[in-house]
């Protein structure tokens, strides 16, 4: 490897290297080893190959040296030709354990990075609503991309660099001495002018690439979320482009300028050590032919000393940087164990069992709730705060106890923040409750597996969440097993298999982002097609026509008829018109129940229910009887 190559190595090295003050513990190196195990076969190969490339990059030199001496002291041409035919050789099986030694390199990295991003994808994914709540979604993926991208450089690229680089340095050294011990040492003497500006100028880069780092970071928030369908929106309604673009331009400028610097400081220091690694090599030419030709030392051992130079300082500088590279890689792998550390609050008990057979009733008995304390679900780094709010979480429901029989629609009302939607959340265990149960096919959810659970409960939420896919892979997700025309019949049942048909592509086509190039009606319709696919016992419904005009709304309640005949239902609704034939209406206030009973023994106690009622059925109002009819089905809500 030539001293420029070295050079730039050492300073990409000491630029991406993190923070290396983070603290580690043996129970960290554990951890790795336990990562490591399963490829340790591969790892010993590897590190075996790496000795062997140390090896094959000294005998080069040593083997050129007698090749001189061979031609200044007349030998036979045979030798010559033995020589020569022995450099080609070990050049071929530098070649060939390099190629074996890089595909080694690569299926342990990629393995690593395999094991590492599906057990953290796999941890995340078992994370309560809470923790997605609360973390920033850029910060998360980073662990599962750059995080566990460093840390397999430690067993890619570090431990065989470090192992390589020793036994390189060891044997060039060796054999240095062997030819000239005077070169030797001064030839070692210019090593601080090598080593010591290269962790200087190390470090400056590095804190330019953390500044560089900080402002893209920033940028791509903001492009992220001005850049999404609503983001755009909200900011062409409220915003201020012209300062926003400004400020985006001022910290784009700030990158520019940091690369500019960052490469003249790059430039300037590789030409710095090119100049000084010519400057040893003039010393080693210079001295070493003075001794030669004082017949002290052999021609040939001076070309092998100059060979032999760069496998001298390169492994040196390398070295020189290697504990940085160490603790870059532990505190890569010790951000993906912190996210590894962080236990999901919903857990599947052992032993748990599948939700009985047959109609399935709802029952909630005594349920006290508090949403969690940040410090239970989430981290400082990944909300990117300085520390966590540890103060306990304020409780929202108060022995709520309640019933819903197989094929019975109970329905929640009340005002905005009262805790209805905080209910539905803990039928599928999105959360648990702190105290009392909640009951499903008679058992408590705590019992029953998670499986089970999801086939028996379909939900339907307000925003109509799609993923940017297909529709038939939105409605997939439900089922996966469904067939075309399973697929066909749940679009017709939400009133949406003639749009579908009218697309170009049909059932493939792609929805956009959060199902954006739809409609709000046509999206919440979509929604409720694959709650139809799903085939659940209980349907779950928060609101689920929530901000749709008033044909939308329609047929969005025609598909919603569909979705709860014959099933147990828990509907949340704001507009109370859609449930007055509710079995039972449940009237939640500030986390209580405060009345229950049918729409007319609700009017007819004229209390929290009936002021609900008169409010939205006042003069003028939407609902008022005199109004334009929209729901032409009592189901559902807003």
């Amino acid at each position: 490897m030539s001293m420029e190559i070295t050079a730039w190595n050492a300073l990409y090295n000491a630029r991406h290297a993190q923070d290396d003050r983070h603290p580690f513990s043996r129970d960290t190196l554990r951890r790795i080893g336990r990562f490591a195990r399963p490829h340790r076969g591969a790892l010993v190969a590897f590190l075996l190959l790496s000795v062997v490339t140390a090896l094959l990059a000294v005998a080069t030199p040593v083997l050129a040296g007698q090749v001189v001496n061979a031609l200044t002291e007349g030998s036979a041409r045979a030798r010559v030709v033995r020589l020569a035919v022995l450099i080609a050789a070990i050049a071929l099986a530098e070649a060939g354990v390099g190629l074996l030694a890089r595909w080694l390199s690569a299926r342990i990295g990629e393995g690593l990075i395999l094991d590492l991003r599906t057990t953290v994808y796999d941890h995340v994914q078992r994370m309560p609503v809470a923790f997605f709540t609360r973390t920033r979604t850029g910060a998360l993926v980073s662990r599962l991309n750059s995080d566990v991208i460093g840390a397999q450089r430690a067993f890619s690229s570090t431990l065989s660099g470090v192992l390589s680089n020793v036994v390189m340095l060891l044997l060039a050294l060796g054999v240095m001495v062997s030819i000239s011990w005077q070169i030797t040492v001064l030839a070692l003497a210019l090593l601080p002018v090598f080593v010591l500006p290269a962790r200087r100028m190390g470090a400056r880069l590095a804190r330019l690439a953390r500044e560089a780092s900080n402002h893209n970071a920033v940028m791509a928030t903001q492009m992220t979320e001005r850049f999404s369908a609503p983001g755009a929106t909200l900011v062409k309604l409220y915003g201020r482009p012209e300062e926003e673009s400004a400020e985006f331009a001022r910290r784009a400028a700030r990158v520019r300028d940091i690369g500019i610097r960052s490469a003249m400081l790059q430039m300037s220091f590789v030409t710095a050590l090119t100049l000084v690694s010519a400057l040893a090599l003039a010393l080693v030419y210079g001295l070493g032919g003075w001794y030669a030709l004082g017949g002290s030392l052999e021609p040939g051992a001076v070309v092998s000393l100059a060979m032999l130079l760069t496998r001298l300082y390169a492994p040196l500088t390398s070295l020189a940087s290697a504990r940085v590279e160490v603790m870059s890689a532990l505190v890569s792998f010790q951000r993906v164990f912190e996210v590894l550390d962080l236990k999901p609050l919903i857990e599947e008990r052992p032993g748990a069992r599948a939700v009985p057979e047959g109609p399935v009733p709802v029952e909630f008995r005594n349920v006290d709730f508090a949403y969690p304390a940040a410090d239970r679900v989430s981290l400082a780094s990944l909300e990117e705060v300085a520390t966590l709010d540890t103060r306990g979480g304020e409780q929202v429901l108060h022995d709520v106890s309640f019933r819903a029989e197989p094929g019975q629609l109970v329905a929640l009302v009340g005002s905005s923040g009262a805790g209805k939607s905080t209910i539905a959340q803990l039928l599928p265990r999105l959360y648990d409750a702190d105290a009392g149960s909640v009951r499903v096919g008679g058992e408590d959810v705590r019992d029953l597996t998670a499986a089970s659970l999801r086939a028996t409960l379909g939900m339907v939420t307000q925003d109509g969440h799609l993923f940017h896919d297909t529709i038939r892979a939105n409605l997939l997700l439900a089922r996966p097993e469904a067939d075309e025309e399973e697929l066909w019949e749940v679009l017709r049942r939400a009133r949406l298999d003639g749009l579908v048909a009218s697309l170009p592509d049909g059932l493939d086509t792609v929805v956009g982002e959060r199902g954006y190039r739809l409609s709000g009606g046509e999206r919440q319709r979509l929604t409720i097609a694959r709650l139809l696919l799903a085939r659940p016992r209980v349907v779950i419904l928060d609101e689920a026509t929530a901000h749709l005009d008033a044909t939308s709304e329609a047929a969005v309640q025609e598909a919603l008829t569909e979705a709860l005949a014959g099933r147990t239902s828990l509907v949340i609704a704001h507009r109370l018109s859609t449930i007055r034939s509710a079995d039972q209406i449940l009237v939640v206030e500030n986390g209580h129940i405060v009345e229950r009973g049918t729409h007319e023994v609700l009017l007819a106690s004229n209390g929290r229910y009936g002021e609900l009622y008169r409010t939205q059925f006042a003069p003028g109002s939407d609902d008022h009887p005199e109004a334009p009819a929209t729901d032409p089905t009592p189901v559902g809500g807003r």
